[in-house]
This record gives structure tokens, sequence and C-alpha cells, in this order.
């Protein structure tokens, strides 16, 4: 390599005689650290080697090097270092904390050195011209001969003759120059051949010019008067800290932790740079790196069409469809369900389906509709997702179409769905039109939330929630009498709603204990992180953390050994705890009399239903039935539903949500189908609906508002009191 100098500035405190050469053994580290106030960038242009730089936001990638500066590690020669000329005024060494020299003089440098320079990761610089720095020259030795080891990184030493790959990296450098050293510039010209920019100071003579080269896109520096007498730029801003700017020094951070918030990308920049920029800019600046990462919102709606093959292509049996409007192409409908969830589903599921939305937080809006079921062991098993444009009726109509069509091809094997959801108009009419014969009723996490905002009384919460889990009509009543007793109002409220929709004692379905759909609860830790992302991603994630729960509980139920899931086994056990102190007397082969403390049951073991109800309603024997079938000596696992088993449970979870490939082979996957080329020409352009700028509204209380009397408002729909048509839950 090329004699290489590395010159400190004049007040370095490290110094060794004029040409004086320091060479070292193998076995000898140097570290110069420099002084805080030491070096000043103009006065380095004499130094020949180019010092790797390493701090926050930054690459040391040779690659991201050449990319930035045009410079290139196979552009610089190849020969070996001859030796190492520390100049100053001083010969006197001073040795600061940080500073630690070792170096053996006259000693040859052996041939597998190996030449790093690293500059301090912390690197703070004031608005003047000094950078605070903390560089270490070590040598260490190298494994592998006739390596380039020389990592070089970006550097602020702007010289004649300097090069750079286009004008792009002309201007970047130009750009990082003017950051670092704390000053603005102004572009005087800019096109394909030439770049001319000043200083941003009328007064201060600092001037680059630079050009092309003839035949190459090369640009390079032309002239240059790196002189600054304006004292660099007074406030905590930078004219030249861009958006683009801002992704470039966050783009490595964004890539290993894409959580990172604007609010920390802001920190970062002050404490490498030295500059405070707006939330807006960080907040764009991130938008930007994660359009690059993910793809953008548009481009995710583009090749929904390529997505929906996909799906069908990897996972064959699922159902895939995305639907656009006719006149514009913009976006209306998308619904996917996995056949891995249709097959468990269909073939060992509780035949009790929840219905839910969640509003979306991406550019563009939307809703996100889910049909969810619940395995034997009680947890959440999501069916069918559907995006929409915007909720309303017609969509939710469409939605529930789809999921018809999904079930009809084994409805005749399935016993009456059991359906429960919010009961808005548009759902309720879906229901009947696609199900006529499924039961439908409250969710109550919804109609107790309805609640809770009439009355805003917990004690009164609470009653609501007793009297929908009593079993029988005599209990109901009891708790319904008890909320009368608090609230006259409130009572008046639950009766206006017909108890057979909502409470246990009169609900004619099957709902295993469900009493609400408990879907945004149990999803909430990942449903809501992704409904901020693309719909392609958004998807992506859903299929994701469905995939992984499949493996995960396919994986569990091997290791049981028990003939029920364990929920039903715990179930199971407290009932012949308490079996065995009732008293049976048996009327015929199927009919028993049980009796307890708390009073006299019959149990019929042939229709598998008791006095209680608790046999019937949960699929599970209750005490009574328990102590029934222990006096007549049959087993009690025989009697419950089959999808409380832990074979049943295996079923559901048999068959493989499968992963679906990179969008960048696609098109190659796509070649020589023709459904995937008439994909790839269909076209979906994003919604109308576009999320507002700025930050969402809040309703705030004022002062002088605490403690007055609600205002009585009149519902247009039911003709109550106490809620508005939007959000009535009255059915009609």
């Amino acid at each position: 390599m090329v004699n290489h100098e590395v010159l400190p500035g004049k007040n370095n405190a490290a110094a060794l005689g004029h040409n004086q050469p320091v060479v070292l053994n193998r076995n000898h580290n140097i570290v110069i650290a420099q002084n805080h106030d030491g070096m000043e960038m103009g006065q380095a242009h004499e130094q020949d080697a180019l010092l790797g730089q390493g701090h926050d936001g930054q690459n040391d990638d040779p690659q991201y090097d050449e990319q930035e500066n045009g410079l290139s590690m196979e552009e610089k020669p190849d020969h070996d270092i001859q030796d190492v000329h520390l100049r100053a005024d001083s010969s006197e060494l001073d040795m600061s904390d940080h500073n630690h020299l070792a170096m053996s003089e006259s000693q040859d440098l052996d041939d597998n050195l190996e030449l790093a320079v690293i500059q301090h990761e912390d690197m703070g610089m004031d608005s003047m011209h000094d950078m605070d720095l903390h560089q270490s020259l070590v040598v260490t030795p190298a494994h592998i001969l006739q390596q380039r080891t020389l990592a070089i990184g970006p550097s602020y030493e702007l010289h004649v003759g300097q090069e750079f790959t286009d004008v792009k990296a002309c201007r970047r450098a130009l750009r990082d120059t003017a950051i670092a050293l704390h000053f603005e510039m102004q572009t005087i010209k800019s096109d394909k051949t030439r770049f001319t920019a000043r200083c941003a100071s009328e007064e201060c003579p600092w001037r680059i010019h630079a050009a092309k080269l003839p035949g190459v896109p090369t640009f390079t520096i032309r002239t240059i008067n790196d002189t600054h007498t304006c004292g660099g730029i007074s406030h905590l801003g930078h004219q030249q800290a861009s958006v683009q700017w801002v992704a470039n020094s966050v783009e490595q951070r964004l890539r290993e932790n894409p959580n990172c918030k604007p609010k920390e990308i802001l920190e970062e920049i002050h404490r490498v740079h030295g500059i405070t920029l707006s939330y807006k800019q960080a907040w764009r600046g991130k938008e930007r790196i994660m359009a690059a990462m993910r793809g953008s919102f548009e481009e995710g709606y583009r090749l929904l069409p390529q997505y929906c093959e996909q799906v069908k292509r990897t996972n064959p049996g699922s159902i895939a469809s995305v639907y656009g409007n006719p006149t514009d192409n913009c976006f209306q409908r998308l619904f996917i369900s996995f056949q891995a969830s249709i097959y468990g589903f269909l073939n060992a599921c509780r035949p009790l389906l929840g219905l839910d939305r969640t509003f979306l937080k991406s550019k563009y809006l939307g809703t996100l509709l889910l049909a969810t079921g619940f395995d034997g062991d009680g947890g959440l098993f999501p069916l069918a997702f559907g995006v929409v444009d915007e909720e309303n009726d017609d969509n939710w109509m469409w939605f529930l179409s789809e999921l018809h069509n999904l079930l009809e091809v084994n409805t005749e094997n399935m016993p009456r769905l059991t359906i429960l959801s919010d009961r808005q108009k548009g759902v309720v009419d879906g229901v009947e039109a696609n199900f006529p014969t499924a039961f439908h009723g409250f969710c109550m996490r919804h109609l107790s939330e309805s609640f809770r905002k009439e009355f805003n009384n917990s004690m009164l919460v609470n009653l609501l929630w007793d009297a929908a889990h009593a079993l029988t009509v005599i209990e109901f009543e009891a708790k319904i009498l008890e909320i009368e007793e608090i609230s006259q109002d409130a009572a008046y409220w639950i009766r206006r709603i017909p108890p057979k929709l909502w409470a246990t004692a009169y609900f004619e379905g099957t709902r295993f204990g469900h009493l609400t759909a408990n879907i945004l609860e149990s999803l909430n830790t990942w449903i809501l992180e992704a409904s901020g992302l693309p719909i392609i991603q958004m998807m992506e994630c859903i299929r994701r953390q469905l995939m992984t729960w499949f493996n995960e509980r396919r994986e569990t139920s091997m290791q049981w050994t028990s003939i029920l899931v364990p929920s039903a086994e715990r179930r199971v056990a407290e009932a012949l705890e308490r079996a065995r102190t009732y008293q049976v007397l048996r009327a015929n082969e199927a009919e028993f009399e049980v009796i307890s403390h708390e009073g006299t049951n019959i149990v019929d073991i042939r229709n598998r239903c008791c006095l209680c109800r608790g046999w019937q309603l949960y699929g599970l024997p209750c005490a009574h039935a328990v102590a029934a079938l222990l006096s007549c000596r049959q087993n009690v696992h025989r009697f419950t539903e089959s999808c409380f088993t832990v074979a049943t449970y295996r079923k559901t979870y048999s068959q493989t949500i499968h992963p679906i490939p990179d969008k960048t082979l696609w098109m190659e996957l796509s070649e020589g189908d023709p459904t995937g080329s008439q994909c790839a020409e269909m076209t979906i352009n994003p919604p109308k609906s576009l999320r507002p700028p700025g930050r969402p509204r809040k309703k705030r209380v004022r002062a002088e508002d605490r403690g007055r009397v609600k205002r009585v408002v009149h519902c247009s729909r039911c003709n109550q009191t106490g809620h508005f048509r939007t959000t009535c839950a009255a059915p009609i």
C-alpha cells in the first residue's frame, strides 16, 4: 500500500519527532486516542489513509461505503504497509486516561499484520467545526494472507480529485459532510454533469465544484475552497437533514428492531449527530424504511390477487378471494380461510362460532372481520378472516355468505350452529339469511359493556353476569330481582332484551359455557400489532401466528396421556369429588333420582340430561350425572361429548398451515399457470378511505362539566332512551 501517514491536529497530545518511523511487531498493539479538542477537520487534508468510521446509524460494510461515497476497496492499491509517521509540534508524549500507546521501535512490521481503524461508537460534535473523536489504531495479526483487511467507512475529508460513483453519491457525501461539520450547504448547480455548492452563509468563502468524467458516470471534485469563516450553524436543526437522510441514518436499527419509535429515533440522531429534528421527520423517515422493508401500502393492494393465488397454491383447499369495485378497481373485500382451519372446525371443533371485528390502523383504514370457533380445550380456533373497506350491513352480509359457502359442503354432518355476536342489524340479517337454523345469541362482552356505559355501577354489572350464568330460570329471576332492588332503571334496561338471546337459563342453543366470543381479548397481543401493517403483511402475520399455534398445540397434545383434554379432566374430577356425597335412587335402567344437600335432581343417562341443566349446557356430566353413572358402574368418560376427547383434539390440529414464499418468487412460481397469469394482470387499487392526517382527536371532559347530569338521549331505532341509533343493541 502507498505510504500512509496519520497526521494528528496541532493540539494533539500524542506526538513523536518528525518522520520518525513507528514499526510494530506482530504481537504489539498501537492505540491512539485523540483529544476531544485536538483535531480540526479542516486540517486533515494531508491524511492519505482513509479511516473507517463506525458509529450509531452508520454501516461499516464496504459495499455500503461504495454506494455512499463512491469509494470501494477494489479501487485502493494493494501494497504492503510500509510505515506510519506521527508528526506534531511537540515531541513529548502526554498520556490521558483514554490514550494508551504501546510500541516497539525499529522492529520490522510483520507481513501478517492487519490494520483496522475503528472510530468510537459515541461521536459527539459541537455546533462549530470541531469534532469529538475517539479513534483507535489497532494492529492485530492477520490469519489469512493477501486479504484486504482495511475497512473503509464514510469519510468527511474532501479534496480535489476525490471521486464518486455518480452525482447522487456526490450529493450524499457532501450532505453527510455538512451535517458532520455543522454547516449548511446551498446548491448552486446540480445536473447530470455538474454539481456546485457553497456554504449557506453569504460571507463564508467555502465552495465546492464537482464534474462528471467523460465516458463514465463517475464524478470527481474539481475545485474546493475548504475554509470556513461563518463559524457554522447556530441552531439545533440542519437544512441537509432530510427525510431520506434520517431514513439512511436509522435503517440498520429499524431492520434490527422494527418497533423502534420515532421518539427513540430523534434521541439517537441528537446523541450521534448533535442535531434536533421534528417528530414528523423521524416518523416519515421510519415510514420510508419500513416501506422499503415490507413494501408500501399501495403495493400490498396491488399484489393481493397474486397473494390469494399463492395461498391456494401452497395450502390446497383453502379459500382466498379478493374483490374490487368494478368501476375503478378500488379494493372492497378480501376473504381468507385456510384448509387446515376448515378441516379442524368441521371435523373436531364445537359447533360454536363467534363473530367480531376490529378497526384497522393502516394508512387506508378498513375493518377486519373474524369468525372464530373453539377447540375442545376451550382455546380460540380462528376459522375465517375478512377485510373490508368499511363496516356496513352489505359487507357483513357478504362475509356471512362466504362463511356459509365454506361450511355448506359438510353442514349435513354438523349439529345446529350456535353463533355469538354483538347482534347489530347487519350481523342479525346476515345470520338469518345464511344460517336460518342457527341459534344466534348476544356475546356478553358487548352486552355488559353497553350496560356499564349506561349505569357505570360495578355491582350491577356483576349481577348481570351472575344472571347470565344462572342455569335455571329460578336462579335467573333471583338475580334480576337483586338488580331491581338497586336500580329499577337497570332492571328495565335488562328486561327489554329477550333473555333467550343472552341468558344461559333461556338460551336454546348449546354454548358449552361460552358466554362471550372473547376473540379480541385473546388475540389482542398480536392482532392489534398486525392491524397497522400493509394488508399482505397483516395477513401474513395472522397466517404465521396460526401456523405456530397449530404446530405448538399439535405437539402439546401428543404429550397428553388422559382420555379427555386437561380442562375437561379437571371439570370431571371436580364432579367426581362432589358426587361421592350424593344419594342415588334408581328408577329404571336410564332414570335416576339424585339427592344432595342442594336438593333433588332427576338424571336421564340415555338422553344425557339432568334437571340442573349442567350436562346439557356444558357437554360434560354434572355432579348429579356422575353420581348416577357411578351407581350403575358406567364409565364417566364415555358420556362426554366427543369434542372433549384428546383424540378429537389432535384431529383438530392434524392439518398443517404451510408457509408462503417471498413475493419476489411469485411470478416465477406462477409461470405456466393460466390462473396465475390472470392474477398477475388483475389490478387492485387502494380503497378510497384514507386515514386523516394528524393525531386522532380525543374527547375531553371539561372541568365545569364534571358532575353535571347527563342529557337523556333517545334512540330512533328502538324508541328507548339512554343510547343512540348507532349504538343500539336491541333486536328488531
